[in-house]
């Protein structure tokens, strides 16, 4: 494992040419918070979801369907938070008896090294360092609350992701951008057309290669999510683990998901 909180490289077997990224939980591989659970889980399954889209293969502006996704990703995440946060002043709901058990987190590898499209990145790049931040907090130890102070640490991260969208892609106004509550309507969506603000060079790109890409059956073993006790030793990008030969992973299961085509 990495010495650093740096994004973890999916170097596993054929996977690693890739660019595959998973959040750094660190040892932090378990969680008593359903609801930190089930916002990593959505939030990681969309990412994965929006990253092995076309789009994140091109330079050019991502296209509306792309955008739009993007805006659903942010919407859901923080109406999670904001339906769940408790005030500090509020008294937690605490059981009398049983606790609920801790359970995995599932990780889902998304194409976040080789992504060419760098809106794209950069917006998969916060949403990765709020997984993080997720998976290492310390109310993974709480089970049935999340505090205001989490959702803050976390809700950050998406709102960027939101603001930066809707003021260079949108044109939104960045004070109206940057307010709380802000959300993109259905006119403001339908008024996408990067060609009146981007340069013609931006709007133009060279064709990637198009062989070799992961079918929908080939990304099943990914996109059903991967439980953490199950990766391999992994490392950063992109040396991958420390003490590997040759920047490959040391392989420690055989039950990880298998390269394309396997």
């Amino acid at each position: 494992m990495s010495g650093t909180d740096a994004f973890l490289w999916y170097n596993v077997g054929d996977w690693g040419r890739y660019g595959l990224a998973i959040p750094n939980f660190s040892n932090d591989t378990r969680s008593q918070n359903d609801t930190i659970r089930y916002l990593t889980d959505v939030m990681g399954r969309n990412l994965q979801a929006i990253l092995w889209h076309p789009d994140a293969r091109l330079r050019t502006p991502p296209s509306i369907n792309t955008l739009t996704r993007i805006h659903k990703l942010c919407t859901r995440a923080r109406s999670i938070l904001a339906s769940r946060a408790v005030p500090a002043a509020t008294p937690n709901m605490e059981t009398a008896h049983a606790l609920p058990a801790p359970e995995e987190f599932l990780v889902y590898p998304t194409p976040y090294f080789r992504v060419r499209n760098q809106w794209l990145k950069q917006y998969a790049g916060l949403i990765l360092l709020s997984l993080t931040e997720s998976m290492q907090h310390q109310e993974n130890a709480r089970p049935l609350e999340i505090s205001l102070a989490f959702s803050g640490l976390i809700g950050q991260y998406i709102q960027r992701v939101y603001r930066l969208m809707a003021t260079e892609l949108f044109r939104v106004p960045t004070d109206e951008a940057s307010k709380p509550d802000f959300t993109l309507t259905d006119e403001q969506l339908a008024t996408y057309n990067p060609s009146v603000w981007f340069t013609s060079t931006e709007m133009l790109d060279t064709v990637p290669p198009l062989e070799d890409w992961p079918t929908e059956d080939d990304l099943q073993v990914l996109t059903d999510g991967i439980p953490i006790s199950q990766l391999p030793v992994l490392g950063r990008w992109p040396s991958g683990p420390v003490g590997a030969a040759s920047g490959t992973a040391v392989i420690s299961s055989e039950s990880f998901a298998p390269a394309p085509g396997a």
